[in-house]
């Protein structure tokens, strides 16, 4: 019988250069898309997908992801005292009762593999999700659910996956596939951010994977590669030798907010649709001559 996925790492060491110095002393995860840091998006896609498990693999000056999920008592009281119940209940209902976090640290900037390898005392012997906040993905059902399904009737390890375009494949880890079932994708290798010319797809693995926890032990034996750091992508070319991977194509729009441009066009497109704001930003933008 299958497991059930109700654990997800969240990996959110990365200094966040590309957007210094708004990252200097505030993590990159806690950029707000409007009113909401990409975290919440991330943790919020997780919790909808059934995962009730929050890991946080942190590092230094990211005290504020923790702050973020913890109960903010003098707050809480100031809005109560003040009679402000909307803004009490944003505030409380960040994260359901339901849901629990733990915070790892990782002590050193080692790469996304052992990042993910950090978490292996939390995940134990269990199939797990692991989320990247810097790919929102806007979906109805979210990317990370339309995955668990697949997971659940296959049993096999799932990486979320998109086409980008050819000139881009040296940013991504780049998956060869072949068809098993409609919407479904079986995955024959992977590579790390392939040159254009060499790269074996334009089919990119995007912030979003379902892994079997024998990605551990190949993680363990993989060696540092490029930067001195462990990839997650050449963990997964070990497991592809012993386990099935699958890729799905998932359905939403994702936005790469790791970029400015990727994370100015998610504040726009979020905005545009936001309850309280979403009418007058959209006229204002009509009005711009830019």
């Amino acid at each position: 019988m299958t497991k059930k996925i109700t654990k997800a790492v969240f990996p959110v060491a990365g200094m966040g250069t590309r957007f210094l110095p708004a990252t200097k002393a505030s993590p990159k995860e806690m950029l707000p898309i409007v009113d909401k840091p990409l975290i919440q998006y991330a943790v919020e896609e997780a919790v909808a997908a059934g995962i009730t498990e929050m890991i946080f693999v942190t590092g230094r000056n990211k005290r504020s992801i923790e702050d973020h999920f913890d109960k903010a008592y003098e707050l809480e009281n100031e809005l109560e005292i003040r009679n402000k119940q909307k803004l009490l209940s944003l505030v409380q209902e960040i994260l359901p009762p339901h849901v629990s976090c733990l915070y790892i640290r990782q002590t050193e900037a080692l790469g996304l593999g052992h990042a993910v390898l950090c978490a292996r005392p939390a995940v134990g012997d269990e199939p797990f999700a692991v989320i990247l906040a810097d790919d929102l993905i806007d979906g109805e059902p979210g990317a990370m659910e339309q995955m668990i399904k697949l997971y659940e009737a296959s049993g096999a390890s799932v990486l979320g996956v998109e086409n980008v375009a050819r000139e881009e494949t040296g940013s991504y880890g780049i998956v060869e596939v072949a068809p098993v079932a409609e919407g479904c994708q079986q995955v024959s290798s992977i590579v790390e951010k392939p040159h254009p010319d060499v790269a074996p797809s334009t089919l990119a693995v995007v912030g979003r994977y379902i892994l079997t926890p024998r990605i551990f032990d190949k993680l363990r034996e993989t060696r540092p590669g490029a930067g001195g750091e462990i990839q997650l992508t050449d963990g997964i070319a070990a497991l592809l030798k012993e386990e099935r991977v699958l890729a799905l194509p998932f359905e939403g729009t994702r936005y790469d907010c790791g970029s400015k441009l990727g994370y100015l066009k998610a504040t726009i497109a979020y905005g545009c649709k936001h309850p309280e704001v979403g009418v007058e930003f959209a006229h204002y933008l009509k009005t711009l001559d830019c």
